[in-house]
């Protein structure tokens, strides 16, 4: 029976025997040649981050349809580029699988963090969600609305405290177009590790606020020691319907991340295709889809087919855009 441990590591052996004689598949079978030992899904974000959780719910579903286990390793570090160096590196069998967030696709090579990077490294498996980003803040904060902060920082520009996951990143690039569409300062703290980081800083005090997903906050919202404020979305988030979305508060701004998973780029197509199609029947799960709505995340559903060319013109956008916030001095490469 599989069994759920911290790393996911499940399975066995699996034999087709007749009449006491071994009994081959021939050669061109995918379910015979993979896999044949556990798969490695690796998340270049902490654990107890949002994109962990994400990672760690759809593989324990889609392993149910693999002969084999999946093991899930945090990899954090470098807005992600460790991990998703050790993905690019890895030998292109079909056993290494990453997870890939908006700054894996565009802060990492953007800010060249990461030597010899480019996507062509990667063959894009599958996108699962798309995570609007939010403003929270410590529920003893004393801002209860999104007016509340904003007034609070008008009174004192560059002031309050505010956690995002990095510069150059999406985070960063909702709280600039939040400042401009405010003409408010906020003053920065940036979190490489993510959302972890931001909710340690939340309930330390450390910050008095923090933009990223709703479902990166998920616990600490649903306990009550975090408050949404606005979400920049255009539709409410069946997880938090009572947080107000962009309109609600006289904001046309809306932005957020997404999840997607890859493998090396010379991946045999027999182990992406037994892979997306696992990932895919836990996507469609009843599982999955309720998880997703209790924990404010929205499945978003992207096959091989599309989500490559996908991934390269979302990356080509958002280049233009920081490398445009570069030349009016906004920010620095």
């Amino acid at each position: 029976m599989k069994q759920m441990r911290n790393a996911v590591v499940l399975g066995c052996a699996s034999a087709i025997i007749g009449l006491g004689v071994l009994v081959s598949v021939p050669s061109g079978s995918t379910a015979a040649e993979y896999p044949t030992k556990d798969i490695r899904a690796i998340v270049p974000w902490g654990a107890g981050g949002g994109a962990d959780a994400i990672v760690r719910k759809i593989m324990s579903i889609a392993e149910k349809s693999l002969p084999k286990g999946v093991f899930v390793e945090n990899m954090e570090g470098g807005l992600t580029s460790i991990g998703i160096n050790r993905v690019m590196s890895s030998r292109a069998d079909g056993y290494t699988v990453g997870a890939l967030t908006y700054d894996s696709v565009v802060t990492v090579p953007w800010q060249k963090l990461l030597p010899g990077y480019d996507l062509k490294r990667l063959k894009m498996v599958a996108n699962v969600t798309a995570e609007p980003n939010a403003l929270m803040v410590g529920a003893n904060t004393g801002y209860k609305t999104f007016k509340d902060i904003v007034d609070a920082a008008k009174k004192k520009p560059g002031k309050i405290k505010l956690g995002i996951h990095g510069l150059g990143s999406m985070t960063h690039l909702t709280l600039l177009q939040l400042q401009e569409a405010l003409g408010v300062k906020f003053r920065v703290i940036t979190y490489e590790n993510g959302s972890a980081g931001q909710k340690e800083a939340i309930l330390s005090g450390e910050v008095e606020a923090a933009i990223t997903s709703l479902g990166d906050f998920a616990p600490v919202l649903k306990s009550g020691q975090a408050r949404g404020l606005v979400e920049f979305s255009a539709a409410p988030n069946p997880g938090f319907p009572e947080v107000p979305i962009s309109k609600d508060v006289g904001l046309k701004l809306q932005t957020g991340s997404f999840l997607l998973f890859a493998v090396p780029a010379e991946t045999p197509a027999k182990s992406v295709a037994v892979l997306e199609s696992a990932l895919e029947k836990a996507w469609k799960s009843n599982d999955f889809q309720s998880w997703a709505k209790q924990v404010g995340v929205s499945p978003l559903w992207l096959g091989s087919d599309k989500v490559e060319t996908w991934a390269k013109e979302f990356q080509s956008k958002i280049f233009l855009i920081l490398n445009d916030l570069v030349k009016k001095g906004v920010i620095k490469k």
